[in-house]
C-alpha cells in the first residue's frame, strides 16, 4: 500500500492525489471513519473490512505527505503506536497488576499525564479532540473530570441538574436572550450527557438510535409528511417516540 501511495504521488502519478494536502483530506478521514461506523453497526464484516482500508488508505496518505515534507515515517508511526501501547499496558508487559478494567483506565490516564512533552504534565482535558461530536465530546470531557473525583456520587444527581438547567432554559426564553438562551440549552445539553454517562450509557450512540428511531417511523408523501406517533393541532409533533 506504501508503495502504490508513493507511486500515486510520483510525476508519473495521479494528478489528483499530487495536490492533496493535510487539510484537503481532513474531510475523507472523517466520512470513512463514520463509514466504517455504519458498517460495524450494521453488523456487515464483507462491508466493514473494506471501510477499514479505505480508512487505512487515509492513514497512508497523511504519512506519505508527511513524509515528503522530511516530518516522519511510517515506520514512525507504526513504532510509535507500539511502543505506546506497551507501555500503557504495564499489567500486561510489565510487572503491574490491575483487579478490573476500571484500574486499566486509572492507569491508563496516570501514565498518559506522563507523556507530555519535555516531561511536563499535560492538563487532564487536553487530550480530548476538539472535532469529536458534540456530545461524545462532552462525554469524554465529564469522564476524564471523573477521574479526579469531580463528578456526581449517583445519576439522580446529575438528573436533578437537568431539570435546574431547564428551568433557566425557560427563563432565558421568557426574557428573549438569544445569546443566554443559547448558552442556557448547551448546559442543558451538556447535564443530559452527564446523566447518560452516568447512568452507563453512550450520549452519542443513544442521541443516534433516537434520530434512527425517528427516521424509520417517519414518512413523506408528496406534500404530506406524516409519523407514526401524535399530531397536534393537525400538525406533524416531531418526536422519536
Amino acid at each position: 500500500m506504501v508503495k502504490v501511495m508513493d507511486t500515486l504521488l510520483s510525476p508519473e502519478g495521479c494528478p489528483w492525489d499530487r495536490q492533496q494536502t493535510h487539510q484537503t483530506l481532513k474531510k475523507y478521514l472523517i466520512e470513512e471513519t463514520y463509514e466504517v461506523l455504519d458498517a460495524i453497526d450494521e453488523g456487515d464484516m464483507y462491508k466493514l473490512c473494506e471501510e477499514l482500508g479505505d480508512l487505512l488508505l487515509q492513514i497512508v496518505f497523511h504519512t506519505a505527505l508527511a513524509e515528503r515534507a522530511g516530518k516522519f515515517t511510517m515506520t514512525e508511526v507504526v513504532s510509535g503506536i507500539t511502543k505506546k501501547m506497551i507501555n500503557r499496558h504495564p499489567h500486561v508487559f510489565g510487572e503491574v497488576t490491575v483487579e478490573n478494567a476500571a484500574e486499566v483506565l486509572e492507569n491508563w490516564e496516570a501514565i498518559k499525564q506522563k507523556e507530555g512533552q519535555e516531561g511536563e504534565l499535560k492538563s487532564l482535558l487536553a487530550g480530548v479532540p476538539r472535532y469529536l461530536p458534540a456530545l461524545q465530546r462532552a462525554q469524554k470531557v465529564q469522564s476524564k473530570a471523573a477521574i479526579i473525583g469531580f463528578d456526581w456520587p449517583e445519576a439522580a444527581g446529575a438528573a436533578l441538574k437537568v431539570e435546574e438547567e431547564w428551568e433557566e432554559v425557560k427563563s432565558a426564553w421568557e426574557k428573549g436572550d438569544q445569546e443566554e438562551l443559547q448558552r442556557e440549552l448547551g448546559d442543558f445539553f451538556f447535564a443530559a450527557v452527564n446523566t447518560c454517562r452516568l447512568l452507563k450509557f453512550d450520549a452519542e450512540e443513544t442521541l443516534r438510535a433516537a434520530a434512527d428511531k425517528f427516521t424509520k417511523r417517519f414518512c413523506f408523501n408528496g406534500e404530506k409528511s406524516t409519523t407514526a406517533g401524535f399530531k397536534v393541532g393537525g400538525d406533524v409533533a416531531f418526536s422519536a417516540g
